[in-house]
């Protein structure tokens, strides 16, 4: 456990990401039950909508998600500086907080401006881990 012990708020945002997977999960399911949609069926896209932003929320996430795993692997791997990986893995956690919420909410250009801040954390972590090569 000595390995991932300067990298804990890392490990910690790992965590909270799951957390947020899950609630996304339960609210776009929530979403389908109170729209009685047919499982099974695609979501009509209307932004207008919040089961299709609901279910937009969730895959928004998921399409990052596998990025954040792997830079976190990388950097912990690499033994990068734990003070960057752990303050760039917030960056992303706050970015997809405030995309979840500006998306649900309907606050179009808030969400655009969420989603590059979840970018520019996973690049950050990504830079952290490569300068432990050079």
């Amino acid at each position: 456990m000595e390995l991932f012990e300067p990298y804990n708020i890392t490990v910690l945002v790992t965590g909270f990401i799951g957390l947020i997977i899950i609630i996304q999960l339960v609210v776009a399911d929530v979403a389908a039950i109170r729209a009685k949609h047919p499982p099974g069926y695609p979501v009509k896209p209307d932004h207008d909508s919040f089961l299709f932003r609901a279910t937009r929320v969730h895959a928004n996430t998921n399409e990052s998600i596998a990025a954040f795993i792997l830079f976190a692997l990388f950097g912990v791997f690499s033994g990068s500086d734990a003070l960057y990986l752990n303050a760039f893995s917030g960056v992303y956690l706050i970015g997809r907080i405030a995309h979840m919420c500006f998306y649900y909410g309907n606050f179009k250009l808030a969400r655009s401006i969420s989603f590059p801040v979840s970018l520019i954390g996973l690049i950050g972590m990504f830079i952290t881990a490569l300068m432990s090569w050079v």
